[in-house]
């Protein structure tokens, strides 16, 4: 099937393989998981994870309907503030709905009905060692830090939700930092029914120590009495898309160039954020080129790759691990083709799920 680049491209089987993970964690150690719809909500392949996962978590009233209406399961909502003329219809769409704060815990609190509700906790660590990204960098907004004035508010509450872990592959600093998160926060935890450990952990990565990191949330649950839930984002479609462009001219300004008929800006926005390189496979030749997007970003570059041939206009390239934090991000920035949405389904064959159109871009706008 010969289809338009730009487009991300989602690999069922390798998508399986993270769902078969989240299996066992769910068998083992009695979490549950709900999918983190800030990281992923390509909701044609809802279809697969509802069968491996429990639910979603969201950050606003849109992501709680789309998981509500798309997903199922159980749908958590949060959101760091919520306005008033949303609330009702968050309320409307959720099984639990969580608090960043106290004072909209109170503010809301006769507004949720019997629907189960939580606070979100601070515990002034985590293992993000990138300042945007760390919900215990000094003076945060993300949370409640005090575990005396969380007390106060325990009859108003029935689970918790602590947020501490960013790409975190280390089973042993997860342990570590749980540990202290116990020491402050224990005698609260002892009190509620259930308790999220946000997302962030990287347990599907290769040769990560899963059965110690079933058997340390087992213990956990059992020892406070309480259901996990954990919230994947990453962990969930890691390695599971790819970004499929077309080389559309070269060039040589001291470094060999290659222009794509995508851009970093519009489509892999987080590799600028936080300032990193794109993965191409195999990156190996002895032909080396910097591979940039069309836009008129002077910064809109992918990285430098190496190749086994000279690039040509038309040579398509596949740029790896394009679904976290990416296909929620895209943009219209220059008015550049948004990437086309295709599946690779489990038997090979391509399904293209969305094109987008001028009218896409034109409706976007006003």
């Amino acid at each position: 099937m010969d289809i338009q680049t730009p487009y991300y491209l989602i690999d069922k089987s390798t998508l399986l393989r993270n769902m078969q993970v989240m299996d066992q964690v769910r068998e083992r150690s009695g979490a549950k998981v709900l999918l983190a719809l800030k990281c992923f909500a390509t909701w044609s392949v809802f279809d697969l994870m509802r069968e491996h996962m429990d639910g979603t978590t969201s950050s606003s009233l849109y992501e709680v309907r789309l998981g509500r209406e798309k997903f199922g399961g159980e749908t958590h909502a949060y959101s760091v503030a919520y306005a008033d003329h949303e609330i009702d219809e968050v309320v409307s769409n959720a099984d639990k709905i969580i608090f960043n704060s106290i004072q909209q815990l109170e503010r809301f609190a006769g507004r949720c009905g019997g629907l189960g509700r939580g606070l979100r906790l601070n515990p002034g660590i985590s293992s993000s060692s990138f300042d945007l990204a760390d919900p215990a960098r000094p003076f945060s907004r993300l949370g409640e830090w005090d575990a005396g004035k969380a007390a106060s508010i325990i009859d108003k509450v029935d689970g918790f939700m602590i947020h501490y872990n960013c790409e975190n592959a280390d089973f042993e600093l997860f342990n570590q930092l749980l540990g202290r998160i116990e020491e402050e926060f224990g005698a609260l935890f002892e009190k509620v029914e259930w308790i999220s450990l946000g997302g962030g952990i990287h347990f599907t990565a290769e040769n990560y120590p899963l059965a110690a990191f079933c058997d340390r949330l087992k213990a956990f649950a059992a020892k406070y009495g309480v259901q996990i839930y954990l919230e994947p984002g990453e962990a969930a479609i890691t390695q599971s898309t790819t970004l499929e462009v077309t080389v559309l001219d070269t060039l040589f300004n001291g470094k060999h160039i290659a222009i794509v008929d995508s851009s970093v800006e519009a489509h892999m926005l987080d590799l600028l954020i936080y300032r990193e390189s794109a993965t191409v496979m195999p990156d190996e030749g002895d032909r080396r080129y910097m591979i940039c997007g069309k836009s008129c970003l002077a910064g809109d570059i992918f990285g430098e790759f190496a190749f086994d041939h000279e690039l040509r206009p038309g040579d398509r390239i596949s740029i790896q691990d394009a679904a976290g934090y990416t296909m929620v991000k895209k943009n219209w920035f220059n008015g550049v083709h948004m990437p086309s949405i295709v599946i690779r389904e489990l038997d090979g064959s391509l399904r293209l799920i969305r094109k987008f159109t001028f009218e896409d871009y034109m409706s976007s706008l006003s």
